[in-house]
């Protein structure tokens, strides 16, 4: 097969659950020999769910810190580009630097693209949540704390409707969201492909181990939002150590060019 561009479509290989294991304790040690990289981009991460979350409060959204935890999950895979490039290079035997890593990631200009559809389907997990409030519980909502709105949720009809069918859209988009980016970035940096390419081997990977891979997509989702609760500084930790397992799954996922 060949890919948009012409070129030799990637090789995806099929994974067990032991790959994930293995690839979860890589991560571990290469957030160890690196912690200063993986706490700087944790707390990148972090930060910006923190000036998100006091933008809420400022404009009267507060009741939005739900949905805008489970969807900055979403943002995971483009922000965790970074320790992707400081797992690489420790494979690879090349020294760390900010600046060789940021050098390296600006290069790949398909990344860019990559990052335009991560943050459209955000986008779009935000204003459906907007949506579904007013047609659900009324145009006109407001809600003075996160409390109120959490008893309107669980103790009304409306709430509870608002509730099914708001995890149910946002378990849609994740899914697809994650089946386009899990193995792209990480391929992006890598590689000379296209993101159309990219997304494409993404989501053959993900066709190829289902149970793995949507194992792993929950693995992720559950513990980013658990990291998040705490105003989101478990973030510092678990996102690096997620960021560089993902590189390491996607070294046992595609197949390394022949030759």
């Amino acid at each position: 097969m060949t890919s948009v561009s012409g070129k030799i479509d990637p090789v995806v290989r099929r994974i067990a659950a032991a790959d994930i294991a293995e690839a979860l304790g890589q991560g571990l040690r290469d957030f160890q020999a690196a912690p200063l990289y993986g706490l700087a981009f944790g707390a990148l991460y972090a930060a910006g769910g923190i000036v998100i979350l006091l933008s809420l409060t400022a404009f009267g959204m507060v009741y939005l810190a739900y949905p805008l935890a489970a969807g900055f999950a979403l943002l995971g895979p483009f922000v965790a580009i970074g320790l992707y490039e400081v797992s690489r290079r420790r494979e690879a035997g090349q020294p760390l630097s900010i600046r060789g890593i940021w050098s390296t990631v600006t290069s790949r200009g398909e990344i860019g693209w990559m990052a335009f559809v991560t943050l459209f389907v955000f986008v779009i997990w935000m204003y459906q949540v907007r949506l579904l409030i007013a047609l659900l519980i009324g145009l006109n909502a407001s809600f003075s704390s996160l409390r109120e709105f959490i008893t309107v949720v669980l103790t009304t009809n409306e709430g509870l409707l608002f509730l099914v069918i708001g995890n149910a859209v946002g378990a849609a988009l994740s899914l697809m969201l994650f089946s386009l980016t899990v193995v792209s970035f990480p391929l992006l940096l890598d590689r000379d492909v296209d993101f159309v390419t990219a997304m494409i081997t993404s989501v053959r990977a993900v066709v190829t181990s289902p149970a793995p891979m949507i194992g792993w997509a929950a693995v992720i989702v559950v513990v980013l939002i658990v990291s998040a609760l705490p105003y989101f500084l478990g973030l510092l930790v678990t996102l690096p150590v997620l960021g560089h397992a993902t590189w390491h799954l996607y070294r046992r996922i595609v197949a390394p060019v022949a030759g």
